[in-house]
């Protein structure tokens, strides 16, 4: 079975984000008022083959933990949706 795969990366609840904190700053002289709680993150797309969904849950888990996120500084969410057969 094939999966698509999508990953959230995030910064943990208070890990500094001076990527989001400039552009919150910078979106007022830009004409943006209001605009509040900016953070920025990563967004990543695959495709994986797996036996069964657990099998690829299990998978795609173990890349998140291992290599797709820095576990410090990093939480990540993963959507996993089969994909029908080619």
């Amino acid at each position: 079975m094939r999966f698509s795969v999508v990953v959230e990366v995030h910064h943990k609840e208070g890990v500094a984000d001076p990527q989001g904190a400039t552009i919150e700053r910078a979106l007022p002289t830009l004409g943006f008022a209001g605009v509040s709680g900016v953070q920025v993150g990563k967004l990543i797309r695959y495709t994986i083959e797996a036996d069964t969904e657990a099998a690829a849950r299990a998978e795609v888990d173990d890349m998140v933990h291992r290599f797709l996120t820095n576990p410090v500084i990093e939480d990540a969410t993963a959507r996993l949706e089969a994909l029908a057969p080619a």
